[in-house]
């Protein structure tokens, strides 16, 4: 896959392990980048996880499932702009983008606890443009509900009646989420501690 990116001007693509449940791994790959690269422009921060629980069966939302998600979801963000906050700091423009959901502002989602995350990471790139401005701006990506091959091969008339359900009649493109990373990173360039949506407008209905 890295032999597959693109290469102007001779630059050269990398690929290294970050689990972000692993502090100790993350301090890893910060070191191995600083000593490769001596700065660090963007740090997109998108693993996460969930599982389909209803909101009202508390039962099935169990304490394991708990964990993981607050670990990932939470820890996981927090762990690695920790982990990387001095390269992005030798950048003298560096951007953090925490990809959220906009189940954080709407309380629906996979489950309780994933909306829970999700405003959590939303608190917390507030907190942290705070405290790490001038040097190092942080963004929330807020999508809706993404056309991704996992969403495709869901329940067809559920995949329709959300896309009913978002003003702009469908869901989002995985590339406009992309489009809203590069906009933070080039366009919106004093922006900071703030959450930007891409979601057709469902939190309208």
């Amino acid at each position: 896959m890295v032999e597959q990116l693109p290469s102007p001007q001779g630059a050269r693509h990398f690929a290294l392990a970050m689990p972000v449940t692993d502090s100790a791994a993350l301090r890893d790959a910060a070191s191995t980048i600083l000593k490769r690269s001596s700065r660090l422009d963007i740090l997109v921060n998108c693993a996460g996880t969930t599982r389909f629980v209803r909101h009202d069966d508390l039962d099935s939302l169990d304490d394991p499932l708990i964990d993981e998600i607050l670990t990932t979801n939470v820890r996981g963000p927090f762990a690695t702009i920790r982990a990387f906050r001095h390269a992005l700091a030798a950048s003298d423009d560096g951007l953090v983008v925490n990809v959220s959901s906009i189940a954080a502002q709407t309380a629906m989602g996979s489950n309780v606890i994933y909306c829970a995350s999700k405003a959590a990471v939303d608190n917390m790139t507030r907190s942290l443009a705070r405290a790490l401005a001038p040097r190092i701006r942080v963004v929330s990506i807020a999508p809706g509900l993404v056309d991704t091959e996992f969403v495709k091969s869901m329940d067809v008339d559920w995949r329709n009646g959300q896309a009913a359900k978002t003003p702009l009649g469908r869901l989002a493109y995985p590339t406009e989420i992309a489009d809203g990373v590069i906009a933070a990173a080039t366009l919106l360039r004093f922006s900071t501690g703030t959450v930007i949506a891409v979601d057709g407008g469902r939190p309208l209905l």
